[in-house]
């Protein structure tokens, strides 16, 4: 019988959930886990929810307890997507399988810090908080960052991007590959919607982290979300992202996705942060890169052009995104998994919600 980590009065349990899809990154999900068993404050358990790759799900089970139930103080649990594929209901999955009262997200190709979990549950110190996240940074597969790269876009390769408050701060949503969230706040929410985020290589592939977060503070007015950026996680970014091709179709996604979380949810919501950082963080962005090309440092003109391209790409796939919303209504429903009574779970995620996430998105 394994025994639950014990802390300090006032502090809660963390249930740690790493969604993983391919036998590719096997060397990441690995150190992922490891990153969390080395944790200052240990995790209640870590869960490795498996999406509808049964050859994986075989190759973890046995790599950590056949009966994927895990042992010792740190359990590692591992799971099947209980409900279709994708992210969205792989979170859906760890969340009704979780016991701590924080439910945490890692990245599957991304590694903690020690004190991740530590800080973490410090800002649950507030009744009033329902997420906080973190920082994540990222690891270059060419070991820097491309001369062309700006750091305002390094949320395309999953990344905290130049134009996030520093410190520990109150914010309209926290990313989603490096957060935690109360677990009586998704349970007013019901959880992820399905739809919106990543599903392989689908398109489009981001917002779902957005979305719940707006819909999280709709419910309950008084929830503050923070990011925390001492919470710090390192993103593995591989040689495919590193291109420019990658970065355009990356920012064209998220204009998709945008459009999709404003049809559900709003445009002013959906697009508040959004405003402030096309007028205000990509404009000093560019004139940076372009005084960076005057003084002849390397990629300053690369850097002013690649903002300019990605605001570009992204405006054309809010364009197109809205249009397919109007199509077919943008509402979407939780995605559901089966509970451990063998039920569906799974509630609309937006006014009128009830239409599949395929049929909000008009394809």
């Amino acid at each position: 019988m394994s025994t639950a980590p014990t802390h300090r009065t006032g502090t809660p349990s963390v249930s740690v959930v790493i969604c993983v899809y391919t036998e590719d990154r096997w060397g990441d999900i690995l150190a992922a886990v490891a990153s969390v068993r080395d944790q200052s404050y240990p995790a209640l358990e870590t869960l490795l929810v498996v999406d509808h790759n049964p050859a994986l799900l075989r190759r973890l089970a046995k790599t950590y307890g056949d009966d994927g139930a895990g042992a010792g103080a740190q359990p590692v649990r591992v799971l099947a997507n209980a409900g279709p594929r994708g992210l969205s209901a792989g979170r859906n999955t760890g969340i009704e399988a979780s016991r701590g009262e924080v439910i945490a997200f890692l990245d599957d190709d991304a590694v903690a810090e020690r004190d991740w979990l530590l800080h973490f549950a410090e800002g649950y110190a507030d009744p009033r908080v329902m997420a906080v996240g973190g920082r994540t940074q990222p690891v270059w597969a060419s070991r820097r960052r491309p001369a062309w790269f700006p750091e305002e876009f390094d949320w395309v390769v999953g990344c905290t991007y130049r134009g996030l408050p520093p410190g520990k701060v109150a914010v309209r949503n926290v990313l989603g590959g490096n957060a935690s969230f109360r677990r009586s706040g998704l349970a007013a929410v019901g959880g992820f919607a399905s739809g919106i985020g990543r599903d392989g290589h689908r398109l489009p592939l981001g917002g779902e982290e957005t979305e719940l977060c707006i819909r999280l503070t709709r419910a309950l007015p008084d929830a503050l979300l923070l990011i925390d950026d001492r919470s710090v996680i390192h993103h593995r970014v591989p040689p495919g992202r590193e291109r420019f091709r990658y970065f355009r179709t990356r920012a064209y996604a998220e204009g998709l996705s945008k459009a999709l979380v404003a049809r559900s949810v709003g445009s002013r919501a959906g697009l508040e942060s959004e405003r402030r950082y096309t007028t205000r963080v990509l404009p000093a962005g560019v004139g940076r890169g372009l005084r960076d090309a005057l003084l002849g440092r390397p990629g300053g003109a690369g850097r002013a052009g690649a903002i300019v391209a990605g605001v570009a790409a992204a405006a054309g796939g809010y364009a197109l995104g809205t249009l397919r919303a109007r199509r077919g209504g943008g509402r979407f429903a939780v995605a559901a998994v089966e509970s451990v009574t063998g039920t569906a779970r799974g509630t609309p995620a937006g006014p009128g919600a009830g239409a599949a996430a395929a049929e909000g998105a008009g394809a």
